[in-house]
């Protein structure tokens, strides 16, 4: 293609940063001379960048249709294009004459690199450049120790990082661009976004995912403004029960930048100070805190990109793991025998997501009581979560396992019976998404196996035919894992 004379507009590089309200990179450039072109580049070819799970993708149809429809109200148009981002970049850039482009930074290994390899070529070709902050709080190279090093405990991090005072105020939304296009008669080719075939057809099973998720930039501050009114004040005495409903949910919003940290921040602190809800400090420090370990994960992913497939404790990597695909398809099908992580994976596949409590009790069952490699576990909530990033996702399966960065020690093994007891009595949440042991009594809910032939009949319950028994016994799981853990430390 012919290549267009020198214009002075500005091409924004869209990434996980889909919003209007703070987000620097569009802020910058509508603020600048001439007028602004966005582009968003689904690229799944890039090496060491990951391609989105099937969830993610169908999330990211939805987000970048909300995302188009903002951006034509401020006079942007947004172009899109499937292939190397070096290429598409290389090409709009041919296809219009623009000489500057500023994109919000990404910090996972796959991004950085090649951010760094595009930055370098632009300025090469002597394209103006920049990149800003629009994801985290604060970067992650503004966090060390009294030696210099990046933190690997989360609670010295976060008192570090809040000592900072870098929690700084979101930029609010930008005013309309100048132009609709970008200096030119026309603009360049964009993908149809139905081409790129995000959404799942033969067979549709996102039906849970659009009861549950509105994607968007609207859709994130529904959400934020809902949590804020009703759920806030609840927050800090019942996050762990899963039937309370007073988590705020926000995390495919932020996965996807379609709000910023900051901007929650601030909304949280704001509502904390207006006097219309009893929120204490204590209940604000704990949701804060939530978005602190946001911060770790991607503070620790920043300074070790071996996080994703490499154990970050080297002794696990002569663990003993097991390789059983019927057990692991119960565990996915949420089929286990065990109430609570039923529950759990069985919401996982409806909506997308899983309540962190449950969360943990999931993943600690797949390493523990069946003792297969946290990389399987991550692996399949990466296609099926809503929200999985490599920063938070990875962190937190090796948390779990006990191989990462401030883990749980090993031998902390959540027994999944007596958690649905104490933090699900009531078996809202169980009895939501194990319907078939809805008539159970609280005795036995989590304990099915346990109960007298007279109360399974009473619940219209059949044991091994309309409800499995445990796959796995407690007590034999737990010593197997303990005895596993006890082979690396003697070998280490």
């Amino acid at each position: 293609m012919i290549e267009k004379e020198i214009s002075a507009a500005t091409l924004v590089w869209f990434r996980n940063d889909l919003r209007i309200d703070d987000n620097p990179a569009l802020t910058d450039a509508l603020n600048g001379e001439g007028s602004v072109l966005a582009l968003y580049v689904l690229d799944d070819e890039t090496e060491n960048l990951r391609p989105l799970g099937a969830a993610s993708r169908w999330w990211l149809h939805h987000s970048l249709t909300a995302l188009r429809d903002d951006l034509e109200k401020l006079g942007v148009a947004l172009i899109l294009r499937q292939s190397p981002a070096a290429s598409a970049i290389d090409d709009v850039l041919r296809e219009t004459g623009i000489t500057r482009v500023v994109w919000n930074r990404r910090y996972d290994p796959g991004g950085v690199a090649a951010d760094t390899s595009i930055k370098a070529e632009l300025k090469r070709r002597d394209v103006d450049t920049a990149s800003f902050n629009a994801a985290l709080l604060i970067e992650p190279w503004e966090v060390k120790t009294g030696s210099g090093d990046p933190y690997k405990v989360f609670t010295p991090f976060w008192r570090a990082a809040r000592a900072l005072g870098a929690m700084q105020a979101p930029t609010g939304k930008p005013e309309a661009a100048p132009c609709t296009t970008t200096g030119h008669d026309d603009l360049p080719r964009s993908d149809r976004l139905e081409d790129w075939a995000l959404l799942p057809t033969r067979p549709d099973w996102a039906g849970g995912l659009r009861e549950t998720w509105t994607p968007g930039e609207a859709g994130a501050f529904e959400r934020l403004d809902a949590f804020l009114s009703d759920r806030l004040a609840d927050y800090a005495g019942h996050r762990d029960e899963p039937g309370a409903a007073v988590t705020s949910m926000l995390s495919p919003h932020l996965r996807f930048g379609e709000i910023s940290p900051r901007r929650i921040w601030q909304a949280a602190e704001h509502r904390a100070d207006d006097g219309r809800t009893a929120v204490g400090d204590r209940t604000l420090a704990k949701f804060q805190a939530e978005l602190g370990w946001r911060e770790f994960s991607h503070h620790l992913l920043f300074h070790f990109p071996a996080l994703p497939h490499d154990n970050f404790q080297p002794k696990f990597d002569t663990f003993p793991w097991r390789e059983d695909e019927a057990e692991f398809r119960a565990w996915t099908r949420g089929q286990t025998g065990y109430p609570l992580v039923d529950a759990g994976m069985r919401e996982l596949w409806h909506t997308g997501y899983i309540h962190n409590r449950v969360r943990m009790v999931v993943g600690s069952f797949l390493v523990k009581h069946l003792l297969m490699d946290w990389r399987k576990g991550e692996a399949w909530f990466w296609d099926t979560l809503v929200d999985a990033d490599d920063a938070n996702n990875t962190a937190s399966w090796q948390w779990v396992a006990g191989s990462g960065a401030d883990a749980a020690p090993f031998f902390r093994i959540f027994n999944p019976t007596t958690q649905g007891e104490k933090f699900d009595g009531a078996g809202a949440y169980t009895r939501r998404w194990v319907p078939e042991l809805a008539k159970m009594p609280d005795k036995y809910l989590y304990k099915p196996q346990d109960a007298p032939s007279s109360v399974l009949e009473a619940a219209g319950v059949r044991l091994d035919t309309t409800y499995p028994r445990p796959i796995v016994d407690h007590g034999k799981a737990r010593q197997r894992a303990l005895d596993a853990f006890q082979s690396i430390k003697n070998s280490a």
